[in-house]
């Protein structure tokens, strides 16, 4: 094998060794707190939900009009969060998605 042959591998070689590397600190790291991150992110994901539709919900937001532009983002998510938060009917009048 000439040298010239061998770079190409000995580079794949380090990067598949590297890719392994990395993903090991990440589980090492994130791993045993994986279910604290998805509850967290859970809280956030239902707090952006409540300041979206503050509005519709009847909370007054000073910001409707801007958070009204947020709706279609958060609209494929709306029935699960409902029902996630305990909510079995749509609470918005003029929306039925169940």
């Amino acid at each position: 094998m000439t040298p010239a042959e061998s770079a190409p591998q000995r580079r794949e070689d380090f990067s598949r060794r590297w890719a392994a590397f990395r993903d090991g600190l990440h589980e090492f790291y994130v791993g045993p707190y994986r279910q604290t991150f998805l509850r967290e992110k859970r809280d956030e994901d239902d707090l952006f939900m409540i300041v979206v539709l503050g509005e519709a919900l009847g909370v007054p937001d000073p910001a409707a009009f801007y958070s009204a532009e947020l709706m279609p983002a958060v609209w494929e998510d709306f029935h699960a969060w409902h029902r996630r938060i305990g909510i079995p009917n749509s609470p918005l009048d003029h929306i039925a998605c169940c």
